[in-house]
């Protein structure tokens, strides 16, 4: 058998737009994805459905999976011709270990590719405001490990002659931090800056000095992961902050998923600095219709989309049986605006279901099997254009996603979104409920609302219109007075 190929590739820090594109195309064809805690989740959807994902990850106070054993795996799906990444947060060759996992590669013979990432302690500094370098207060730039106390190893005299220093992971370690830039000459009124979480929604930052900083940490109890920034080019944040300032910076979302599509939502809640959860995630296959059928179906007087996925997928049968789509001679009808877009990317224009007559032929085509419809979409026949379903792969790696600060709202975006978090977020060992009671829930339309309230909750939030930039608004301005 022919031997496969390992890329090392750095996810950056946290921020899933910071994935470089060379990164991004070998998660798409990868076979085999080996991921660490730190990175985004949300990066692995881009992966293939039968990619295959192994998590790697390691806490500071829990060994998980050992070195040895990574290198074993990275070894042994190499040589079963895969084509592996391992994926790792930030940048693979700062801290990342990339040369021993690669040494054991080369001791096989299996060739390697390392894909560099955007390193977290340059990100996240200037995501909390703060560039590493400038020609008036920083011309030098460190980055050191902070995971042990490096009494030893560190050459401390070296380092307070640097301007600006960054310490990885060194929270737990500050104390000696401080301790011994002080002692080997650094001044107690250089400024210092502790980031957690650096370039996610959850980013939190403590600013103070070498004198007072650990005391301001323990006081937020901030923890790892961190980046620690140690300079007088930490005096220039108040002018250059950013991201902290967005509108929903500091918030976390929960989205409920009902398509394959990107969430019109998610984006508009990422965009204004919100950290955005989707689930579940949804995986799309082709049904197979044969060419009478779709010249059968052409002749209804009316025909009514139940989702994006089932436009493209009726769609793309026309074009591959070879179908002019000028032959569609029924009145289109969608369930959503989000459908009426789908086709209008197709050059067909269609209405919302709400203004569907009640007379003619109706055909309904959608992507759950016939036994799975909604009886609400009409007594017209009924097709099934492609196959949409959920990507299990996923169930374990929801509760991974929660971790950390808690979700501080749940949108719904139309009734199958509340089925959906419901059963498969039980499905995955999360308590849906408990989530939902502690978080403000908002949903698209009164529909929603009422399936919500099958469930025995209600929402906080409710557009006059259902549109997704009014429930954004209504987001936005909640705490405004």
């Amino acid at each position: 058998m022919t031997k496969g190929k390992v890329y090392f590739v750095g996810a950056g820090p946290g921020d899933e737009g910071l994935i470089t594109v060379k990164g991004q195309k070998a998660i798409e064809k990868a076979d085999v994805i080996l991921y660490d805690r730190l990175l985004n989740p949300k990066l692995l959807e881009a992966a293939a459905f039968d990619c295959e994902l192994i998590y790697c990850g390691k806490t500071p106070y829990a060994t998980g999976i050992s070195q040895g054993e990574i290198n074993e795996l990275l070894v042994s799906k190499a040589l079963e011709g895969h084509r592996v990444v391992r994926l790792k947060g930030g940048d693979p060759a700062v801290f990342g270990r990339v040369g021993e996992e690669a040494e054991s590669l080369k001791d096989e013979g299996i060739p390697f590719e390392v894909i560099p990432g955007v390193t977290s302690s340059i990100a996240a500094s200037m995501y909390a405001g703060v560039p590493v370098t400038h020609r008036d207060y920083g011309r030098s730039f460190a980055m050191v490990t902070g995971h042990d106390q490096t009494k030893k190893d560190i050459d401390w005299n070296g380092l307070v002659s640097i301007d600006t220093v960054a310490f990885y992971m060194g929270v737990a370690n500050l104390p000696s931090i401080r301790e011994n830039l002080i002692n080997h000459g650094k001044p107690g009124n250089t400024p210092a800056l502790v980031i957690q979480w650096g370039t996610y929604g959850r980013q939190e930052s403590v600013e103070g000095t070498l004198d007072d900083i650990v005391e301001r940490v323990s006081g937020r109890s901030l923890g790892n992961p961190a980046i620690t920034l140690v300079g007088d080019i930490i005096s220039l944040r108040g002018k250059l902050q950013w991201f902290e300032r967005k509108p929903l910076y500091g918030q976390r979302f929960l989205v409920a998923r009902t398509g394959t599509a990107k969430s019109a939502l998610a984006e508009a809640l990422y965009e204004l600095g919100g950290e955005v959860i989707e689930f579940p995630k949804w995986n799309a296959a082709k049904v197979k219709i044969e060419e009478s059928q779709l010249l059968a179906f052409l002749s209804y007087d009316r025909i009514l989309f139940t989702s994006p996925e089932s436009v493209h997928g009726f769609l793309d049968s026309l074009t591959e049986q070879a179908i002019d789509f000028r032959r569609i001679s029924s009145k289109l009808y969608v369930l959503s605006r989000k459908s009426k877009k789908a086709l209008q990317q197709r050059g067909l224009t269609a209405e919302l279901k709400s203004g569907m007559p009640d007379t003619g032929t109706l055909l309904v085509v959608g992507d759950r099997n016939r036994d799975l419809r909604d009886p609400a979409h009409g007594d017209g026949d009924y097709i099934q254009s492609i196959a949409k379903f959920v990507d299990e792969r996923f169930l374990e790696i929801f509760p991974r996603m929660l971790d950390g600060k808690a979700v501080g709202t749940v949108l719904f975006s139309n009734r199958h979104s509340v089925d959906m978090l419901m059963q498969y977020g039980n499905k995955a060992d999360v308590d849906v409920e408990a989530l939902l009671k502690q978080a403000s829930i908002g949903v698209i339309g009164e529909s929603t609302g009422n399936r919500l309230q099958d469930y025995g909750f209600t929402s906080d939030m409710m557009p006059k219109e259902p549109s997704v930039e009014q429930l954004v608004d209504l987001i936005v301005n909640r705490n405004v007075c």
